[in-house]
Formats: structure tokens, sequence, C-alpha cells
């Protein structure tokens, strides 16, 4: 069982020097959150930003626990919480690159609904 133990402190021992980075990017988020919550339509999404900041202070503390201890369930615990994580952010920039896109459309068809326009009355 030792040698469990040292494996997992092995393992961790990468994800565990950062964790102070993880936790700082976890209150962060929170905080964003929290100010996001403080404006009327802001408060729709702010849950996003306060569980992704959730999901990265329980992963540190986590990564923490499997450093200190060699806990198997907590490497794994850790890693979950950062898959989850990394769900959440990907799915937010699909969504924020499918937005762009319609507001891209959006600007270049009332463009060229513009100059259409222009060029009708200037006949």
């Amino acid at each position: 069982m030792d040698d469990r133990s040292a494996l997992v402190r092995d393992l961790s021992l990468p994800l565990a020097s950062g964790k102070g980075w993880v936790k700082f990017v976890g209150i962060i988020n929170i905080i964003t959150g929290v100010l996001t919550a403080l404006s009327i339509v802001g408060i729709l999404w702010a849950w996003i930003p306060i569980w992704m900041g959730v999901l990265l202070l329980q992963s540190g503390g986590a990564i923490e626990r499997a450093q200190m201890a060699g806990d198997e369930s907590a490497l794994r615990m850790a890693l979950d919480k950062l898959r989850v994580y990394f769900i959440i952010q990907g799915v937010l920039f699909i969504i924020g690159l499918v937005v762009m896109a319609l507001f891209f459309m959006l600007f270049f068809g009332a463009l060229m609904a513009a100059i259409a326009n222009h060029n009708i009355y200037n006949m």
C-alpha cells in the first residue's frame, strides 16, 4: 500500500506545485460571478463563474490532500473536478464563437442592406 501512496504523491506533484494558481483562479472566478450577479441581466449567468470557481477550489484542496497523504481518491476527485471545469470552459468557448459568428453575420448583413439601400436611392 505504501508503494501506491508514493505513486500518487509522485503523480500529483506537477499539479500540486500549481495548486496555488488553481485556487487563485478559482477565487477570481467566484469574485467575477458575484460582481456579475450585481447587475440585473448578469444574474442570469453569474452562477457559471461561481460554479467554475468552486470546482477549482475543490480541485486545489483535493490535490493538496493527494500530495500530502498519497490519497488515490483525492487525486481522482481533483482530476474529475478539473475535467468538469474544462468541459464547462470549452462549452463557453463554443457558445462564444457561435455568438460572435452570428454578430458578424448580422453586422455584414446590415452593412450589405445599407449599401444596397443606398444604391437604390442613388439611381
